[in-house]
């Protein structure tokens, strides 16, 4: 199993951001994925969650300002981030079925 992640990055206050994880070595389209992140200090978190279905679930700080969705075509599952704030600075990584990692990524918000 495979999941790396991209698409991160330096962006100021009200941007937007849309992470990409490309997924291999299972069967994609029969998993659940979520994005989690890590903030200096803290402990990593769930942000948003979606089932093989397509149905999603957010935390309360992202939920309206964060998409998350998936291509099962492509292998792939997206973070749409928009509205951003300097406390979603973190790294953010990307799981399936609650057992594989990627590799994380920064997302910086800064001016």
């Amino acid at each position: 199993v495979q999941l790396v992640e991209s698409g991160g990055g330096l962006v100021q206050p009200g941007g937007s951001l849309r992470l990409s994880c490309a997924a291999s070595g299972f069967t994609f389209s029969t998993y659940a994925m979520g994005w989690y992140r890590q903030a200096p200090g803290r402990q990593r978190e769930l942000i948003a969650f979606i089932s093989f279905g397509g149905s999603t679930n957010y935390a309360d700080s992202v939920r309206g300002r964060f998409t998350i969705s998936r291509d099962n075509a492509r292998n792939t599952a997206y973070l749409q981030m928009s509205s951003l704030k300097p406390e979603d600075t973190a790294v953010y990584y990307c799981n399936a079925a609650f057992s594989y990692w990627g590799q994380g990524i920064q997302v910086t918000v800064s001016s």
